[in-house]
């Protein structure tokens, strides 16, 4: 209880700036919370349907690997089923790698969406916490002018200890959502970094498979060896006889 009521205290003797600092800090970590929670999805579905989608492009089995990537909704569904429509039309590899490397830019803004908000209300909050030290500042050393010589020093002080409450404030909300920012880039681009290597990994699966396919389904020319006429112990041909 101790604890809670210096916590009470001090946000009340901040000033009004400590309100704007507590909206930001809401906003902040509302966005981070679904930031993180939308992530840690992807992660976990994007790991789940390469595991089923690897051993179904190994054996290029593409019309079962089209029906379930057109029921998955991942970031690694989008990319395949981009990939694997290429695939039924053309035999190029360059062709499958182009379009999923279109997919790619399709989902890297998905993945990175309201990402920067969470250092922008960092950036916020730090800033507040400033400007709300610096009003405090100018109304106590206006009181101050105006106080008796005696009180001056005592007066400043705690006027001065009061304003710096909103910076501790605005700096105890910017550096843990810095820090949260920081851990969400990082982990966006681990998953951007994995959808990278799942289209490398997807085209080598689809390319070798389509190659096995094709060599099944044409056959090899059969070779055709020239006859040669029987030779004679001398090594010349006999000779036929007209009537």
């Amino acid at each position: 209880m101790d604890f809670f009521h210096s916590v009470i205290e001090f946000f009340q003797t901040g000033g009004t700036f400590m309100y704007p600092i507590l909206v930001v800090a809401a906003l902040g970590s509302a966005v981070a919370i679904e930031r993180f929670i939308r992530l840690h999805y992807e992660r976990h579905t994007n790991r789940a349907m390469w595991d089923k989608m690897q051993p179904i492009l190994a054996s290029g089995d593409f019309d079962r690997a089209r029906n379930l990537v057109k029921q998955d909704h991942s970031s690694v569904g989008k990319l395949l089923s981009m990939g694997l429509a290429r695939q039924g039309t053309v035999r190029r590899r360059e062709d499958i790698e182009i379009a999923m490397e279109e997919s790619m830019m399709e989902i890297t803004p998905q993945l990175e969406k309201r990402t920067p908000y969470v250092a922008l209300f960092s950036n916020i909050a730090t800033l507040l916490g400033l400007l709300g030290t610096i009003m405090g500042l100018i109304e106590a050393f206006t009181a101050v002018a105006n106080a008796n010589p005696a009180e001056k020093a005592d007066l400043l002080s705690a006027s001065i200890s009061v304003a710096m409450n909103t910076t501790a404030f605005g700096l105890m909300t910017g550096i843990p959502l810095l820090i949260v920012h920081a851990l969400l880039n990082s982990l966006t681009g681990e998953i951007i970094d994995s959808l990278e290597m799942v289209s490398v990994k997807a085209s080598n699966l689809i390319d070798s498979a389509t190659r096995r396919r094709f060599e099944i389904d044409v056959p090899k020319p059969e070779s055709k060896t020239a006859k040669r006429p029987p030779s004679t112990a001398h090594g010349k041909a006999p000779k036929v006889e007209t009537a």
